[in-house]
């Protein structure tokens, strides 16, 4: 017997089985792993193991410190007096926002150079009296000989550029002088 002969044999044997497992009916191929636990055996390894965990954390003790803690807690004194703190200050910002103001200036009729002269001394005087909020009336500009009111924008710049001044705006109605003036607080 040749090697040839063996393949032969070799492959009808092969054949052979291959023609008995579709007589009975066994062409299905198993994907799992021969070796694979069972749905029971994974169930009970799944128990095992979620009771080893309970009897490990029953014997686990806690440091008396961190229990003191978790059970009457700290309090945060730095958190409690920012928040305070932060209050206070939206507080009183929200106040001055709200206030009168306490000195009013009225450029109308002024040049750009007076307006600028009155304006520092003014904001000089308020700071020096301890003034908080103050109000700047230059008007609208309506009489003015070019486009745009030339007071308004003299206030506007004075008031980025000055360190005494802070947070400005225009007064909400028409009878504290709409966008013809400019509260300031001063810083």
């Amino acid at each position: 017997m040749d090697m040839g002969d063996i393949l032969n044999q070799w492959d009808s044997m092969q054949k052979n089985q291959i023609k008995k497992q579709k007589e009975s009916g066994k062409n299905q191929v198993s994907h799992k792993k021969a070796n694979a636990p069972t749905a029971e055996e994974k169930a009970r390894a799944a128990e095992k193991d979620f009771e080893a965990k309970l009897r490990a954390d029953n014997q686990k003790q806690i440091n008396p410190m961190e229990l003191w803690l978790r059970r009457y807690g700290t309090i945060d004194k730095d958190k409690i007096a920012e928040e305070q703190e932060s209050r206070s200050k939206l507080y009183d910002r929200n106040y001055l926002l709200n206030m009168n103001p306490e000195a009013r200036l009225d450029l109308h009729g002024l040049h750009q150079d007076e307006a600028q002269e009155s304006l520092d001394r003014f904001i000089t005087d308020c700071k020096a009296r301890g003034l908080r909020k103050v109000l700047i009336i230059h008007g609208k500009g309506i009489h003015s000989s070019g486009s745009d009111p030339v007071l308004g924008e003299l206030v506007r710049r004075f008031i980025e550029h000055d360190k005494r001044c802070g947070a400005s705006g225009h007064p909400k109605t028409k009878a504290e002088g709409g966008s013809g003036a400019t509260w300031v607080l001063l810083k």
